[in-house]
């Protein structure tokens, strides 16, 4: 990232990666959208595939500033965890919150993992 430097939702370069990463969404991804799409869960509008700054986030609700991360096996291999924490920071100092699940924790879980957000939903709430 470049100090200093704007980063615009319209880049064409950011907007064919969202595209590219819409169109090839993993198991995981399709699931957790299927639960969380047209304001179905807590009627929140979430967005798939979202930009903030040099960063495309899986998934991000606005109203929330909560992003959600669903990551696979590569995320732990140690340069991905620090490329993770990096970004997260900047999300962060962005003010939006970001939640890590695993692909495999999606697929067998679901149920915990939504109510892991509707968790962090009802406490955001009743903070506003």
């Amino acid at each position: 990232m470049v100090p200093g430097k704007k980063y615009l939702h319209n880049d064409p370069a950011i907007l064919d990666r969202r595209r590219e990463l819409r169109q090839r969404q993993t198991d995981a991804e399709r699931a957790f959208w299927s639960q969380v799409r047209s304001h179905q869960f807590h009627s929140l509008k979430f967005f798939r595939q979202f930009s903030v700054g040099p960063y495309i986030l899986d998934f991000y609700c606005p109203a929330l500033k909560l992003a959600i991360e669903l990551d696979g096996g590569q995320h732990n291999l140690l340069e991905n965890r620090e490329y993770d924490a990096i970004r997260s920071d900047f999300l962060k100092s962005q003010g939006i919150q970001v939640m890590r699940f695993w692909n495999h924790e999606v697929l067998l879980e679901m149920r915990g993992v939504l109510e892991k957000i509707e968790e962090y939903v009802d406490l955001s709430l009743s903070l506003s």
